[in-house]
């Protein structure tokens, strides 16, 4: 590729990126404005969202799998193509049934595009140091990106019609799919790789799509209804048909061997226990803001800029400290610094105000910034011709956990509220009570991940001005996949940890789960039964 079009390219990635970031966090803030104008119901206002969240997490590593067979350029330009057009139709849609259709194909575009974006960096940037420099850039952009999405959602919602909430993605998907096309050159596929691996997409996809209903819907049905629990088994016996066809077959979508891999197996952990706790704080947060503080919807999304700001600066930086400290010793700092930040924000009560709150965000920006590193310690643990589904697999772990953290922290949370209101509390306090409790149960999820970084990421390092090449250390490291060693020239490409396409290193603010899917299983046990205000 040529050396003027790589930095050409690497601004289409990153459009695309700014585009689908900013849309999940934008819709979940006019959600409101679109009941009343289209005339939902509570289910079908849910349903525009939930319906998202569903397919783009049970195709991912369908698309992932596309993108290895059949080129990361052609499915990348495709996924940008779907996504772009659905939105301007969703944009103009005029009921809630197209609003819902279209919001399937959006998420059949974020499945499309979620394993490719960060695989193509490294088509486009073969060089570690390079490639380096070019993740953390993509991962500041990203991190901007999805934080002014509350902000701007809210300025939609409260002076333009809702339909520009989608409507604003045409003009930056027509720009990034005609640069894409011009900067981003194809490239070779694998010769050997020739099979889909049908039933392996097909038991993987369903596997996905019923355990993330279980976990949209559990909280409104009941965690044992029959509905739930056939959910949940049904995706238990698909898994299980799953992991049986992938060892059977010889060309697998995914070779469950990787997993063999410290440094892959660890950092997809440390990213979940990430998602774990701060989505789902993430989502309390934004309440809290607003109902305690009496925040409105744009000073609620305005107050996580300067958090995003702090650390699209620091990923930037980030691989220059790595050269200095190494990839454990900064992802493990970057998990303290954000544990202590989500202590420190559990002991601002109702009095608090934005002042109160201001260092401890800007305390998580720097720390969130730090787990920029994660992402290249995971691309040297994977081998080339997996890149797509194996970015596939690490953007699954994030949703799945990303929801778990929702429903788990949303459980405790209403199980501490509904004692306190039985022992004869306020709603209001009881609700902040609680709130602080999930938050110091987070603080303490986030910090396990601490040692986690230091013994699983030990021997990676990640490639930085006067920094050893990627993968030069963790070389020695098993990918799982006979005949492909780690290094630099064999890395694959992931999504950085924390995204749907989310970078490593994002806030909650900036996470790509469209919250409101979980508005069932949290907003309405925690205030409505009790008179507090939604």
């Amino acid at each position: 590729m040529s050396q003027d079009r790589r930095w050409w390219a690497l601004g289409a990635i990153s459009l695309a990126t700014f585009m689908t970031y900013l849309d999940n966090n934008v819709v979940n803030v006019a959600l409101p404005t679109i009941q009343r104008d289209l005339s939902l119901d509570v289910s079908g206002l849910e349903w525009v969202v939930s319906v998202y969240v569903l397919v783009s997490a049970g195709l991912m590593l369908a698309g992932g799998r596309l993108a290895d067979l059949f080129g990361r350029r052609r499915i990348f330009l495709a996924g940008l193509a779907a996504f772009t057009l659905s939105s301007l139709a969703a944009g103009l849609a005029s009921d809630g049934g197209v609003l819902t259709a279209t919001r399937v194909f959006q998420g059949v575009g974020a499945a499309l595009l979620a394993p490719t974006a960060l695989a193509l960096l490294t088509t486009v940037f073969p060089d570690p140091r390079e490639r380096a420099t070019a993740v953390g850039l993509w991962s500041a952009i990203g991190a901007l990106a999805m934080a002014l999405g509350p902000l701007t959602g809210g300025v939609i919602s409260e002076r333009w019609h809702w339909g520009w909430i989608f409507l604003i993605n045409v003009p930056i998907g027509i720009v990034a799919f005609g640069l894409g096309l011009w900067a981003i050159a194809a490239a070779p596929r694998d010769p050997v790789r020739r099979r889909l691996d049908l039933p392996g997409i097909v038991t993987s996809s369903l596997t996905m799509v019923s355990l993330t209903y279980a976990l949209i819907e559990g909280g409104k049905a009941g965690w044992t209804s029959p509905e739930i629990l056939g959910a949940l088994g049904l995706a238990l016996a698909s898994a299980l048909v799953f992991v049986a066809v992938e060892l059977r077959t010889s060309e697998p979508m995914i070779d469950l061997s990787l997993f063999r891999s410290r440094v892959f197996s660890g950092g997809t952990l440390v990213t979940g226990l990430w998602s774990f706790a701060v989505f789902g704080i993430y989502f309390f947060t934004a309440l809290y803001l607003q109902n305690a503080l009496g925040f409105s919807p744009t000073e609620a999304g305005a107050s996580f800029v300067p958090m995003a700001l702090v650390m699209s600066v620091v990923a930037a930086v980030a691989p220059r400290v790595t050269a200095r400290l190494g990839t454990a010793r900064t992802v493990a700092a970057g998990m303290l610094l954000m544990a202590v930040a989500i202590f420190g924000i559990s002991f601002v009560g109702e009095g608090g105000s934005f002042a109160d709150l201001l260092p401890w965000f800007l305390l998580y920006g720097l720390g969130g910034g730090l787990l920029v590193p994660l992402t290249t310690a995971i691309l040297t643990a994977l081998p080339a011709g997996r890149a797509g589904v194996a970015s596939g697999a690490l953007n699954v772990s994030r949703q799945v956990f990303g929801l778990l953290g929702v429903t788990v922290l949303g459980a405790i949370l209403s199980t501490r509220q509904a004692s306190l209101l039985t022992d004869g509390a306020a709603p209001a306090a009881a609700f902040l009570d609680a709130y602080r409790y999930a938050l110091v149960v987070s603080a303490a999820i986030v910090l396990a991940g601490v040692p986690i970084s230091l013994f699983a990421l030990r021997t990676a390092r990640t490639a930085g001005p006067g920094a050893e090449p990627a993968g030069a250390a963790a070389a020695s490291e098993p990918t799982g996949v006979a005949g492909s060693p780690a290094g630099p020239r064999a890395a694959g490409a992931v999504e950085p940890a924390g995204a749907a396409a989310e970078p490593v290193g994002t806030t909650a603010a900036t996470a790509p789960i469209a919250w409101g899917a979980v508005r069932r299983t949290s907003v309405a046990p925690l205030f409505s039964r009790h008179g507090t205000h939604n």
